[in-house]
């Protein structure tokens, strides 16, 4: 531990040029009397620290002495750079060994490559959470992690429904779709996927398996989740709405399924086919519309928006009166 933290020291000197004790015991959770009894082992070891006092001073690496990485080109290390999910890094606990390794990785840069990799940091951030997420309770990942390293068989308990049911699995790796964990496991000879927030204890097992040799884990994702979206039922409904909020539509449409038509009225209006999961969804995201958009077809759904319509205007219409 002591050793990784020294190196960690060097890189970051390397990097910021000059930090303060301080400052080092803030990034290293560590106090500023560790800090500098590790400079004097730095020093004992050959290592140029030097200290300066007073403002603008603190601890530095002599200038000539540096560590550096070649065979990399300018694009190649913007994309190591880019902001990774933190979300997915901190569940499998490597949020901090992906920042030590950044820095290890950035220290070793030459200086005009260092520019590259600072300049891609501070224009792109990756997010991969959506606005609707919720942080679900994944208490069984470091047990799956833990199996799937040693590939050893796991016995879990899931919750199906309302129902908790047991399977003995191969579990073969973990997928993170958006900020929910799934693993993919082989249960009675077939390769299955499991929601990890309904997985409510697993234990691993003494006996071993053998990794099927030709299973790729991205490759049998993407053909899951096409398999998954393809058995999914969509409930279309016909359209036609007002030029002003066109603009909401696009902007909304990765809540359903859209296509745009070449229908054009005398009113400017256009007409767009939606596909969602159920009617009910349908019909609360049409009316948030008003009068801006109308039903075309179904004829239930257009039926179905006027009786809402007609209780809410029920509804506040006694509320004014009473």
């Amino acid at each position: 531990m002591r050793a990784d933290r020294l190196l960690s020291i060097m890189l970051l000197l390397q990097v910021h040029r000059r930090l303060t004790a301080r400052e080092l015991a803030q990034r290293l959770e560590v106090s500023e009397r560790t800090i500098h009894r590790d400079m004097e082992s730095l020093s004992c070891a050959g290592i140029p620290v030097q200290a300066e006092r007073g403002t603008g001073g603190g601890w530095s690496l002599m200038e000539e002495y540096r560590t550096n990485l070649t065979g990399l080109n300018e694009y190649e290390i913007q994309t190591l750079f880019l902001s990774r999910p933190s979300h997915v890094l901190s569940d499998l606990g490597l949020h901090k060994a992906s920042e030590g390794a950044l820095i290890k990785l950035l220290a070793a840069l030459p200086a005009v490559r260092r520019q590259d990799a600072e300049y891609v940091s501070q224009r792109i951030h990756i997010d991969t959470s959506n606005w609707h997420s919720r942080e679900e309770p994944i208490p069984a990942l470091p047990t799956l992690q833990q199996a799937i390293w040693q590939e050893h068989k796991i016995c879990f308990t899931y919750l199906r429904g309302e129902t908790l049911v047991e399977r003995i699995a191969d579990p073969l790796g973990l997928v993170a779709k958006g900020s929910t964990w799934y693993l993919v496991a082989v249960v009675e000879g077939q390769s299955r996927s499991y929601r990890v927030s309904r997985i409510q204890s697993v234990r691993i097992m003494e006996e071993a398996y053998v990794r099927p040799p030709d299973f790729d884990l991205a490759t049998f994702w993407t053909q899951s989740s096409r398999d998954f979206t393809s058995t999914l039922r969509w409930y279309q409904a016909t359209v036609r709405a007002a030029p002003e909020v066109v603009p909401r539509i696009y902007g909304s449409s990765r809540l359903f399924r859209m296509e745009q038509t070449d229908v054009v009225d005398q009113d400017g209006w256009l007409t767009f086919h939606l596909g969602f999961d159920t009617p009910y969804e349908a019909c609360a995201y049409i009316l948030s519309f008003g009068d801006q958009v109308e039903v075309l077809e179904p004829a239930e759904l257009r039926a179905e928006i006027i009786q809402q319509a007609a209780r809410v205007l029920e509804y506040y219409t006694k509320k004014s009166f009473a």
